[in-house]
């Protein structure tokens, strides 16, 4: 069969000319969640199946790359077959295949990816390459149906602390990011070295609620008066120290206490840069993405500045923060509309950036 994108951009033309319902498999293996999901039209939801690999990882007391990919490789035909028959549509009802392609774990992103290069190959129809974080931001169309861009975001997950203006859909200017680590990795850091388990960030959040986020006086990173950057690393060690000092002199550590003040050290930062951004930008919306989007704290902080400023805050439901193929499917929506096909040598990329 031949896969020829000049063919199938004539296709896609045809079906955004009649008006017809654009259905995406949709395909998210970027770290340790295998997940496949069946979306209409970017915004309706025909399944989203997720098989999380926490309990295998929390023993390492993070992810292991290799053992990630290889639970993808076993797990990925099956979720396929879930998230077709939730969905009640056939593999023929298809017009393409979205799938992340970085940033994330090389080995995990090739299963994807080449588990969506077989099927539109198979299938004859396009095969989308979409961006991690596109499909974080994403997530919020699903979430919000009459959402239209432009408005700011802040994606904080794991692995990325991004402050990006959404122009239009897909199309970013990225106002400021971490220069170290991520506020997820500072969060799972802190919480292995409180011994709270893994993964640290809803951990993190629940002892927090039990402690006085006054506590302890952690620093706050705020860089340059006009950056938007974050920085973690020395809020990082400064808790090290402080855990380190206590024991050294035998006071107690009052792990509760210890939680909520990082915890607030980390919001404050993100809150305050957010909302600044947001009356840079002269925008009335805030939409949140990534894992820490679910953090309690963070929803409390930023929703209180943005009322005084009078500005919308919005964030998706929990499933759609974390790693999910429902979010990309509605990232690869608007890369459909656009014409955007990738060929079948598309490459896993690791530390791909948003642009």
């Amino acid at each position: 069969m031949n896969y020829s994108i000049k063919k199938l951009k004539e296709r896609m033309n045809k079906n955004i000319e009649k008006n017809k319902d654009i259905i995406l498999l949709a395909i998210e293996t970027s770290c340790d969640e295998t997940s496949i999901a069946i979306v209409k039209n970017g915004r309706e939801v025909l399944s989203n199946k997720i098989y999380s690999q926490i309990d295998i990882h929390r023993v390492f007391g993070g992810v292991v790359p290799e053992v990630a990919s290889r639970n993808h490789l076993v797990k990925i035909p099956y979720i396929i077959d879930e998230a077709i028959e939730q969905s009640g549509i056939s593999l023929k009802e298809l017009d393409g295949i979205a799938v992340t392609y970085g940033p994330g774990l090389v080995g995990a992103l090739l299963v994807g990816l080449s588990t969506g290069k077989a099927l539109a190959f198979g299938l004859n129809i396009p095969l989308i390459g979409v961006h991690h974080i596109d499909g974080h931001i994403s997530a919020n169309y699903i979430e919000y149906r009459e959402l239209e861009p432009p408005f700011v975001s802040l994606v904080a997950s794991g692995g990325h602390s991004h402050l990006i203006y959404v122009v239009d859909y897909g199309e970013y200017q990225v106002l400021g990011r971490t220069r170290d680590d991520a506020a997820g990795e500072a969060f799972d850091k802190i919480a292995r070295a409180l011994k709270l388990g893994y993964p640290g960030g809803p951990l993190i959040d629940k002892k927090a609620k039990e402690g006085n986020k006054y506590a302890i006086d952690f620093p706050r990173a705020y860089l340059e008066e006009d950056s938007f950057d974050f920085s973690f690393s020395g809020l990082k060690s400064s808790v090290l120290n402080y855990l380190n000092s206590c024991k050294m002199r035998g006071e107690e550590i009052i792990v509760e206490d210890v939680a909520a003040s990082f915890q607030q050290a980390v919001v404050e930062v993100l809150a305050n840069k957010t909302i600044k951004a947001a009356i840079e930008k002269k925008s009335n919306s805030i939409y949140l993405a990534g894992g820490v989007a679910a953090n309690t704290a963070l929803r409390e902080e930023i929703g209180k500045l943005a009322r005084k400023e009078n500005i919308h805050l919005g964030y998706p439901s929990i499933i759609l923060c974390t790693d999910n193929a429902a979010m990309i499917g509605a990232a690869g929506y608007y890369q459909y509309l656009k014409g955007n096909i990738s060929d079948l040598d598309l490459n896993a990329y690791p530390s791909l950036p948003l642009s």
